[in-house]
């Protein structure tokens, strides 16, 4: 069954935060369970995220809640191994609101860096704004 795979021992990276606030609009945000807060990205094109898990995991699942009107229109999940180069695992399609919205990913490889690239923003300056982002699946063996 799958599982949550984020972590304390889970490192992640972001694009770039709203004015370099990160106190008010951080990466860590997106993982707190808060309603209130969230990670919200600087204006530009290309808005990404990376994550870095503590061994090898198989994605079987992916969950993300945007603010209506910041979201992405074209998303892309990336992986690798530590060293290796990206390559393309799935590609999704969120819809514009701000429900909890869930993606399957089919036949992932293990992996231990996962990337995701928000590729078109509903927003005209290109933010993105999350509250909520789970990865879901299994670790490798």
């Amino acid at each position: 069954m799958a599982a949550s795979l984020l972590c304390r021992e889970t490192q992640c990276r972001v694009s770039s935060v709203l004015n370099r606030d990160v106190k008010q609009y951080g990466k860590k945000y997106m993982f707190d369970s808060n309603e209130e807060t969230c990670w919200n990205s600087d204006q530009g094109e290309r808005q990404w995220l990376i994550l870095d898990f503590p061994q090898p995991i198989m994605v079987s699942e992916l969950k993300v809640q945007f603010q209506g009107g910041f979201s992405a229109k074209t998303c892309r999940l990336e992986g690798c191994l530590k060293g290796g180069e990206f390559t393309v695992m799935s590609h999704f399609y969120p819809e514009d609101n701000n429900c909890l919205q869930c993606f399957p990913i089919q036949e992932a490889p293990a992996v231990d860096r996962a990337k995701i690239l928000f590729e078109n923003s509903a927003d005209f300056f290109g933010r993105i704004i999350i509250y909520s982002l789970d990865i879901l699946g299994e670790k490798a063996t």
